[in-house]
């Protein structure tokens, strides 16, 4: 990512979000490859209006883990949201235990 977008993400993220065009810019996704994990439930909205809807850093995280392991592992997009899951759970236990001095 060039410094312009990352100034502009930066921004962006303090500033309530990003849009979905957005993070599909970010991200190198299309909006529909968004829209669709929001249906099925792996990005967290539901049916809501994805048009709408601001994504902070936490979901974009979300989306650059589940882009990964769909292209690197040619996975299905459900096993990419475990994987993510996964991958945020270990995120939270490193910082508990860097908090209590044992990392």
């Amino acid at each position: 990512m060039n410094q312009d977008l990352q100034r502009l993400v930066e921004v962006r993220l303090d500033d309530g979000g990003l849009s979905l065009d957005e993070l599909c810019r970010v991200v190198s996704v299309t909006p529909d490859w968004v829209t669709e994990r929001m249906r099925a439930g792996l990005l967290g909205g539901g049916e809501a209006d994805a048009t709408v809807l601001r994504f902070d850093v936490v979901a974009l995280q979300r989306v650059r883990w589940m882009l990964r392991v769909e292209r690197d592992f040619d996975a299905v997009p459900e096993l990419a949201a475990l994987v993510a899951d996964l991958q945020h759970e270990i995120a939270r236990l490193r910082e508990r235990l860097r908090r209590a001095g044992l990392e």
